[in-house]
């Protein structure tokens, strides 16, 4: 019996390792440490000057840079050194200024031939490439506060529908006041008001002229806002790491009001940072009238002019909560434009509030909670203190032609990416609650390196003990063995670095797993082998009966263990799905290995003639 193969199946092992030889060339081309430079406001406009001074500033600080790109919103400048990143970074951000975000990166040096096929290096975890490190605080008092706000705007509108007069509202921490002009229209509202908002509790007040009453948050209901805030925050950080495409990220709630998010090798480190720390939100509202009182009034800038301001109703007909969809698209005269989606009571509001007023103004608001930090003096030490503001602008200010209905658009953006990160965050969900960063730390790559170094030293001890023992233990059947582990690490690579798969040290553990157990279906073929041939079956047929009779004991054991990668991999945490992913994935590869490699290879060496002799 003659073990032979036809072409076809030749030319399918050929192309097999071919593919694999390919996708998992790029991982052999290291990252370039970098810094990105991107405005804060996402459209970048650096100067070919700026750029000039920004190399003679590095290169007077003994930096040296290798190249320097330029992207639609973006610069990134190239390092030779790892070491140099940090003394990079803040040398840039000390020269350009807090307009700009000043990101530590890591970028491809795929060659282009490479790049053309889609093929990628390998995704990195946390603990291998680095990434950054994210500590959110959110901030409970504002999350009180604009419950509060919502719930006096509501209460306006009530009292105009039911007729009640009054003379203004004021939220001052948790207490809502309203005064009134006499004692009855002061006891109508309360009963009015007290069904609608049961979870107050309601005080009368007497006043020098007319009459009012407060209207107090109990502690309960204190608690149940600040957990839905936190809450709600997770929910929309999670859709906006989601959106950014991140391999693995980590978005988890860490004591009564902070929440922390990890991002492991970010391509775009400035973006995350500008659109995981955003808090913008938008409201709608009408133009006030001539006649409308001072105190239901506000005055805002717009927001591409601050010269210019209008004066807005206080009350908010909706807010971006109500926005279902959002998309970035043009307008006839080719200005970016974000079209608007609402859901259906979002819907209704919008409908109710413009079909009473067409003719009449109406405008959008672009709301952002920042952080500035100022050096004060306590107890003779210099301390840095950071102090929460609000910034509002009006983007967009247009007459109401029609009622409007669950969808419309909005223009007055400034580019196509503040379009773009528009619609991502009002896709994602707003903020119950502002945010801050409370702690910014980015995982250097050194740590990577360290980590990366001791998981690659862990693979080639394993690896040379296998070749070692399968050398000794089968000779020439041991070469051929050897020979497939090789292709099978590089279709693991291949297969990870294609999938985009994320690594991580416990993944590099399942690689050496992988290893290992990848001869276990050639130390099973060639026993048999070996004990048909003491049986005193011909050559041919030892080798023809090994193949064929381990192969359902094979199938089983790597069923099985495949099984309990898939089972890893569905209730696991994130270091338990990266090894059951790169145990999933050595399985597959060490099989088609294992049972077709090695048999193509044992078929040209010793198929087609007759042997009396083997080295096994």
């Amino acid at each position: 019996m003659l073990n032979r193969y036809p072409l076809w199946k030749y030319l399918l092992i050929a192309l097999v390792l071919l593919f694999g030889l390919v996708y998992s060339l790029p991982n052999l081309f290291p990252e370039d440490p970098a810094v990105q430079i991107s405005s804060d406001r996402g459209d970048l406009n650096l100067s070919a000057e700026q750029q000039k001074s920004l190399e003679e500033a590095l290169a007077d600080a003994g930096i040296e840079v290798k190249t320097v790109e330029e992207a639609p919103n973006s610069v990134l400048i190239r390092l030779r050194n790892t070491d140099d990143q940090i003394s990079a970074r803040d040398l840039i951000s000390e020269t350009l200024g807090e307009d700009y975000v000043v990101a530590l990166n890591l970028a491809e040096s795929t060659p282009d031939w490479l790049a053309s096929l889609s093929a990628s290096p390998m995704t990195l975890g946390l603990d291998l490439r680095g990434g950054v490190h994210f500590l959110l605080e959110v901030d409970m008092d504002a999350a009180v506060q604009q419950r509060l706000e919502v719930n006096a705007s509501a209460i306006r509108e009530q009292l105009r529908d039911e007729r009640i007069r009054y003379r203004n509202t004021q939220v001052e921490g948790r207490t809502i006041s309203v005064d009134f002009v006499n004692a009855e229209d002061r006891d109508a509202a309360q009963r009015l008001i007290s069904q609608s908002f049961p979870d107050f509790q309601y005080q009368g007040l007497e006043r020098e002229r007319g009459a009012g009453f407060s209207m107090t948050l109990s502690d309960a209901a204190v608690d149940e806002i600040q957990d839905y805030a936190i809450n709600q925050n997770l929910t929309t950080l999670r859709n906006r790491v989601n959106e950014l495409g991140v391999a693995e990220p980590l978005v988890q709630r860490q004591g009564p009001d902070r929440i922390v998010v990890e991002l492991p090798g970010v391509q775009d480190t400035a973006a995350a940072k500008r659109i995981v720390g955003a808090t913008a939100n938008l409201e709608f509202r009408l133009e006030a009238r001539a006649d409308t009182p001072d105190n239901e009034t506000e005055s805002l800038p717009f927001r591409n002019d601050p010269a210019r301001s209008a004066d807005l109703m206080r009350d908010v007909i909706i807010t971006g909560d109500s926005v279902s969809s959002a998309t970035r698209s043009f307008d006839e005269n080719g200005r970016a434009q974000v079209n608007i989606n609402l859901d259906g009571t979002g819907g209704t509001l919008m409908n109710r509030a413009t079909r009473s007023n067409i003719g009449r103004n109406m405008a959008v608001v672009f709301i952002e909670h920042k952080t500035r930090d100022r050096t004060v003096t306590e107890d003779g030490k210099q301390v840095t203190v950071r102090e929460p503001y609000t910034e509002r602008g009006i983007i967009s200010l247009a007459t109401v032609q029609s009622a409007l209905g669950n969808s419309f658009r909005i223009t007055g953006l400034d580019s196509p990416t503040e379009a773009g990160e528009l619609s991502l965050l009002l896709r994602s969900g707003s903020l119950a609650a502002p945010i801050y960063f409370a702690q910014e730390r980015t995982i250097g790559p050194s740590l990577g390196a360290d980590n990366i170094a001791r998981g690659l030293l862990s693979v080639q001890v394993g690896l040379v003990l296998v070749l070692l023992f399968m050398l000794i233990r089968y000779k020439a059947f041991g070469v051929i063995a050897n020979i497939a582990l090789a292709f099978n690490l590089t279709l693991l690579v291949a297969a990870m670095s294609l999938l985009g798969a994320t690594l991580t040290l416990p993944g590099i553990a399942g690689i050496v797993l992988t290893l290992g157990m990848a001869v276990d279906a050639n130390v099973l073929i060639f026993e048999r082998i070996r004990e048909e041939l003491r049986n005193g079956m011909s050559v041919q047929q030892a080798i023809h009966s090994g193949y064929e009779r381990a192969f359902t004991s094979i199938v089983d054991a790597n069923l099985t263990t495949l099984l309990v990668a898939v089972i890893l991999f569905s209730i696991g945490t994130g270091p338990v799905k990266g090894f059951a992913v790169t145990l999933s994935l050595g399985i597959l590869t060490s099989m088609f290995t294992a049972l077709m490699v090695t048999r193509g290879m044992v078929n040209l060496v010793y198929g087609g003639r007759p042997r009396k002799k083997i080295w096994i």
